[in-house]
């Protein structure tokens, strides 16, 4: 029976070209060492699962390769390339600062970074997790990090740049990844996909792009666990029942619902919604969202900003179009107060359910609120009434 291998680890970048939402800074990297202007200190920061160790991997394969390409990547047929895809490299020694903090740790690679390389050009250093070190570590590290000997190169990873000290910062180049896109995540995942076999919908995948927010590596673990679930058919509707996940129709239908004032309907609406295990700050959060997505539709210009699945745009433009600006306005703020309170709460049914009644009746307190001819009373008049 073959061996399973997850896909993040399956499909892992092994060169530039393949890494996925980076290119601002795999373009920079190459040019850099096609041009011979590589710094001796690199800090890759960024969210999870955006390819911060996977890029520090192939830039220092691709630094040592003895047969560099003319578009900056690595053969992978040189000697230093297989040992380094193999895992028998020398040259590269990559240190995890979350289980590997202290002032011995750091002194014991120092130790190390004084010997020059047997094979190759360089010997490098990749530090995960770095802002893990403690404040006497990194004092330890700070005159080899300043003056290293020319052979040796640091690639430091990290998720909270935040925690750094200064000093450090100032002896490294600098490289902020982002999150990975939507789009950029669906295409991967069609690919993966289409190698594996998978039958998948793009509705399904861009389900697990949304879920993933911008990790691919999230993204991949989720595939994973699905197409075990559906047995390697993906459908919008199964990929929604596994990732607990609430079909934006019902927000449409609530919405619908509180616009004709019909509290009935809106509470037997949450009903069902509760009856599928969904809890009530998990509705009260998407409500909200959809809310926002409706206020960002009210322009037909700025629709392009929702990141909604393919061809709900226009749902959203449409049911924009019959709810006054000011309604959602509110209902945003009702929901932002009911979300915030809903921890507190004893009763937590009737918590969103008074929300539902308050958001049912919010259009003709804000007619009453205003006058005849629709500006708003001013408080001394009502105060007056």
């Amino acid at each position: 029976m073959e061996k399973f291998i997850v896909s993040a680890r399956k499909y892992r970048p092994q060169n530039f070209a393949s890494v996925v939402g980076q290119q601002h800074i795999t373009t920079t990297l190459k040019n850099a060492i096609h041009n011979n202007t590589l710094a001796h200190a690199f800090l890759f920061c960024g969210p999870r699962g955006v390819g911060k160790t996977t890029c520090a991997r192939i830039l220092a394969k691709t630094i040592n390769c003895e047969n560099l390409q003319e578009d900056g990547e690595a053969c992978n047929e040189c000697n230093s390339c297989r040992s380094f895809n193999e895992g028998s490299s020398l040259n590269i020694h990559e240190l995890d600062a979350a289980s590997n903090n202290s002032v011995e740790d750091i002194r014991e690679l120092v130790t190390q970074i004084r010997f020059a390389p047997q094979e190759g050009k360089y010997k490098i250093y990749i530090i995960d997790e770095v802002h893990m070190l403690s404040s006497s570590a990194f004092n330890a590290f700070l005159k080899t990090l300043e003056e290293p000997p020319s052979y040796a190169k640091f690639i430091l990873a990290t998720t909270e740049k935040h925690k750094i000290l200064p000093t450090i910062l100032s002896r490294c180049q600098i490289f902020d990844f982002k999150r990975i896109t939507n789009n950029d995540t669906v295409e991967h995942l069609q690919a993966i996909a289409d190698k594996e076999h998978i039958s998948a919908d793009k509705a399904a995948l861009q389900l697990i792009a949304n879920k993933s927010e911008g990790c691919m590596r999230d993204s991949l673990s989720l595939l994973d666990k699905i197409v075990s679930f559906t047995n390697a058919h993906l459908t919008y509707e199964n990929t929604l029942e596994h990732l607990n996940l609430l079909d934006e129709d019902y927000y449409f239908k609530l919405i619908d619902a509180i616009q004709n004032q019909d509290m009935a309907e809106a509470l037997l609406l949450f009903d069902q919604i509760n009856r599928k295990g969904f809890e009530g700050d998990t509705v009260l959060n998407g409500f909200a969202e959809c809310i926002r997505n409706l206020m960002v539709s009210k322009d037909a210009k700025a629709a392009q900003l929702l990141d909604v699945l393919e061809g709900m745009q226009g749902k959203y433009v449409e049911t924009a179009k019959k709810v006054s600006l000011s309604y959602l306005v509110s209902a945003l703020n009702v929901l932002a107060e009911a979300e915030a309170g809903f921890r507190l709460a004893r009763n937590k049914r009737l918590h969103v359910e008074l929300c539902l009644i308050k958001l049912c009746y919010l259009q003709q307190a804000l007619e009453l609120a205003a006058g005849g001819d629709g500006s708003v009373i001013k408080k001394k008049e009502l105060m007056a009434q």
